[in-house]
């Protein structure tokens, strides 16, 4: 399974020769496109409105795409009248199918429905060259959901792995009035953007990531969130650039239990 060892060099210069991970502004050597001139400015238009009973029951494709699909995966439960929906993204060189391997039975354990889309790239759009297709694609991928399964407006949360959780925590501050909730899994650093809400954050790190090493990145991003005003769960773990089972449950448990105010 591939993760982000390709993106090291060009974060390691923005992460460790600065001592800090920038937060809302990539610092000028990381900068590709300054945010004026970027292909749309990351902002998603799809909202949850369906209220019968969920259409979708386990894991099925969306169809949206012959090859670089995203997949949905529903609680079996028939209890729930809505569902908490977590947003996925998968790191470098990853598909969708690795987020349902690295969560395993998580989601079903706390109720969650999961939305795994793939990147159009090897990665996300604004990691690169600016906010684009990924968007689109999400907003896509967001909108099939919102037709067939009941989701708890109030529990809404995108996240996402490495490459992925740089990703989410960006669009999650663009996008705090859709995303109440945003969780990432060993992040990088922050895509500059408008922010708009104010979401709750679950981020957690190894104390050992080779990869994207903690006080950089994970501990930079969290102080800069707290510092913003934002509520923060920071979650250190004894490990490297991964997601343990324990603490992918942990994740899911937030989100499940965690309502917007």
């Amino acid at each position: 399974m591939k993760d982000s060892r390709t993106h090291f060099s060009r974060r390691s210069f923005c992460t460790i020769a600065s001592g800090a991970v920038v937060s809302f502004a990539l610092s000028p050597a990381c900068r590709r496109r300054s945010w004026s001139n970027l292909p749309n400015d990351g902002r998603l238009t799809a909202r949850p409105h369906y209220t019968g009973k969920s259409s979708v029951s386990g894991q099925v494709k969306l169809g949206l795409e012959s090859k670089r699909d995203a997949i949905l995966q529903a609680p079996r439960s028939e209890t729930q009248s809505t569902f908490p929906l977590l947003v996925l993204l998968h790191g470098a060189g990853q598909s969708a199918e690795d987020m349902f391997w690295y969560l395993g039975s998580a989601p079903e354990e706390a109720g969650v429905a999961v939305l795994a889309p793939n990147s159009r790239g090897q990665t996300w759009d604004a990691l690169i060259d600016g906010f684009g297709a990924d968007v689109e694609f999400l907003n896509r991928a967001l909108e099939r959901v919102f037709e067939t399964v009941p989701v708890d407006a109030t529990r809404i949360a995108v996240g996402g792995f490495s490459d992925g959780a740089t990703y989410a925590i960006s669009l999650g501050l663009i996008n705090g009035d859709l995303f109440n909730h945003v969780v990432g899994f060993s992040p990088g650093f922050v895509v500059n953007g408008t922010p708009q809400g104010k979401p709750r954050f679950f981020i957690s790190h190894g104390t050992r990531d080779h990869i994207l090493p903690i006080d950089g990145c994970g501990r930079g991003i969290a102080t800069d969130l707290k510092a913003r005003g934002y509520e923060v769960t920071f979650r250190e773990f004894n490990g490297d650039h991964e997601i343990p089972a324990d603490v992918a449950r942990e994740g899911l448990r937030w989100l499940a239990t965690n309502a917007a105010v």
